[in-house]
C-alpha cells in the first residue's frame, strides 16, 4: 500500500478495563499558561507536526482575543508518542495534541486524555461518521477530528494503456494485472519491509477484527475470515513477485521509481499525491484515480486507515482549561478558511476535512498537475470513497507494540522468509500474552 512509519488513520477505538499499566503512572497538571481567573488572554500550548498548522494557529489567534494557542511543531507522529508520554509523566503536557485514531485508545486507558463530550457533543452532526468516531471512545469524545481518510488507487493510465490493461476493479484484477505487467518489467504495487499497514488495511477491508470487546475482556482474534481473507491476496502477490520492495528510509528513491514507471499503481490517500508532485520529473498528467479494489463478489468497502489522514485534536486531562481547548480544537477542524488551508497539499498536507460534506474541498485535495485530463473525474472517486468507509475497526490498547512487533515479521515476509500465516499465527499469541502481561483482561 506504500504507506509511511509515521502511520494516520481514522475509525472507531473502544476501549474496557481501564486497568493497563504502561509508562504512564499518572496524569498531572498542565501547565497552560492561563486559565479563566488570569487577567490576560488563556493561552494553550498544542503540539502538532502537520504542514499547515502553524497558518491555522496564526489565523486561530488573530480571530481571538481571550484565548490563544501557543503552537510547538513535533518533528512527526512517532516523536509525538515519546514526547508526550515524558510529558505526561512530568505533570507538563500540553493542552492540546495532534494525534491520529490508533493511539486513542491507548492514551485513554493510560488516564492521559479529558472527556470534553459535554463541549462538543452537540457538533456531532457536522462530521462524517468515520471520522467523529476517530475521537470517541465508548461513546464519550476525547478531542475532535479533524481529517478524513479517502482511499484510492493512482494508477500510470499510459502502462495500463501500452499492455491493453484497465483498471482494476476486484483484488483478482489486481493480481492478473500485476502478471501481466511483470511480463514487460514493471511491478504493479511496492510493499515496503518495515510496514504492515498493507496487512492490516486489508485485513480491515475483509472485514477483520483484530481486537473487539467481549462483555469485560478484550477478544484477539489475528487469524479470523477477513484477515485470512486478506493473507491470501497478499500472498500471491508476493508469491508472483508482483511487488517492488523499496523502503521509504530512501523516500526519494521510491517516487523515483514511480516516476520512471517501474511501479505503476498505488493504494493512496490525498496527502500522498504532494509527495509524488514535490519529487517527480516525468510523468505529471499520466495518472489517474480508480477505486480501492474490492474482493469479487463483494461490495465497495475502503478501509479506513492509512497514515497522516485521519488526524485528532485531544484534549489532556491535566490541561486547567479544557472548555477553551475543546472550543479551539473544534474552530480548527470546522473554520472555513483552517480546513482550507489543511486541504491544500500546497498550504497544507493535502488531507480532506473530517466534515461531513466535504466535497467542496476535494479539488484543493487532489493534484491537477499531477493527474492533467483525469483530475475531474478523480474528483468523484474521492467523493465516492468516503461513503464507503469502513467505521468498524477497534484499536487495542497495546496497538503501538502491536504494530512493532507485527514489522519485525512482515520484513520476513516481503522477503518470502515466512508466509503472511505465520506472521499472523505469532501475533495471535504475542498480543494475547502481552495484554496479559499489562494486567488487562483477555479472550484469544
Amino acid at each position: 500500500m506504500n504507506f509511511t512509519s509515521s502511520r494516520r488513520r481514522f475509525t472507531q477505538a473502544a476501549v474496557v478495563g481501564l486497568t493497563l499499566t504502561g509508562l504512564l503512572s499518572a496524569c498531572g497538571g498542565s501547565d497552560s499558561g492561563g486559565d479563566a481567573k488570569s487577567s490576560g488572554p488563556v493561552t494553550l500550548p498544542f503540539w502538532g507536526w502537520a504542514n499547515g498548522q502553524e497558518a491555522v494557529v496564526k489565523a486561530f489567534n488573530a480571530a481571538h482575543k481571550d484565548v490563544q494557542l501557543k503552537y510547538t511543531k513535533v518533528t512527526d507522529q512517532l516523536t509525538m508518542q515519546k514526547q508526550l508520554t515524558n510529558a505526561v509523566k512530568a505533570g507538563n503536557a500540553p493542552c492540546l495534541v495532534q494525534n491520529t485514531a490508533e493511539y486513542v485508545t491507548s492514551w485513554v486507558s493510560q488516564g492521559a486524555l479529558a472527556d470534553i463530550t459535554q463541549y462538543v457533543g452537540s457538533d456531532k452532526d457536522k462530521f462524517n461518521a468515520g471520522s467523529w468516531a476517530s475521537a470517541e471512545v465508548q461513546g464519550k469524545m476525547y478531542g475532535v477530528p479533524t481529517s478524513s481518510a479517502p482511499n484510492f488507487t493512482i494508477y500510470r493510465t499510459d502502462i495500463f494503456r501500452k499492455y491493453g490493461l484497465k483498471a482494476p476493479t476486484t483484488w483478482d484484477e489486481f493480481i492478473a494485472a500485476g502478471k501481466e505487467l511483470k511480463k514487460h518489467g514493471v511491478k504493479i504495487t511496492n510493499y515496503a519491509g518495515e510496514d504492515p499497514s498493507t496487512l492490516e488495511v486489508l485485513a480491515m477491508q475483509a472485514g477483520a477484527h483484530w481486537y473487539a470487546i467481549d462483555g469485560n475482556s478484550w477478544k484477539v482474534d489475528f487469524q479470523d475470515e477477513g484477515t485470512l481473507k486478506a493473507a491470501k491476496v497478499i500472498q500471491e502477490i508476493i508469491d508472483n513477485d508482483l511487488n517492488s520492495k523499496l523502503s521509504f528510509a530512501d523516500y526519494a528513491a521510491v517516487q523515483r521509481n514511480y516516476d520512471n514507471g517501474g511501479t505503476a499503481t498505488r493504494q493512496i490517500s490525498t496527502w500522498q499525491m504532494a509527495g509524488m508532485v514535490q519529487n517527480f520529473t516525468k510523468s505529471f498528467g499520466k495518472w489517474a484515480l480508480s477505486p480501492w479494489p474490492t474482493f469479487t463478489g463483494e461490495a465497495a468497502r475502503t478501509p479506513a486507515g492509512t497514515n497522516l489522514t485521519g488526524s485528532v485534536t485531544l484534549v489532556t486531562k491535566g490541561c486547567a482549561d479544557q472548555k477553551q481547548a475543546a472550543e479551539a480544537a473544534l474552530w480548527m477542524s470546522t473554520n472555513t478558511g483552517a480546513v482550507k488551508t489543511m486541504a491544500s497539499p500546497e498550504t497544507g498536507n493535502g488531507v480532506m476535512p473530517a466534515l461531513k460534506d466535504s466535497n467542496a474541498y476535494v479539488g484543493d485535495a487532489i493534484s491537477e498537475k499531477l493527474l492533467g485530463a483525469n483530475y475531474e473525474p478523480a474528483k468523484k472517486t474521492v467523493t465516492d470513497s468516503l461513503g464507503t468507509i469502513t467505521t468498524d475497526w477497534v484499536y487495542g490498547p497495546d496497538w503501538t507494540a502491536m504494530f512493532t512487533e507485527m514489522q519485525n515479521g512482515w520484513a520476513k515476509v516481503v522477503n518470502k522468509e515466512e508466509k503472511v500465516t505465520d506472521l499472523l499465527a505469532h501475533m495471535q499469541q504475542w498480543t494475547v500474552k502481552d495484554l496479559k502481561s499489562r494486567g488487562i483482561s483477555v479472550k484469544g
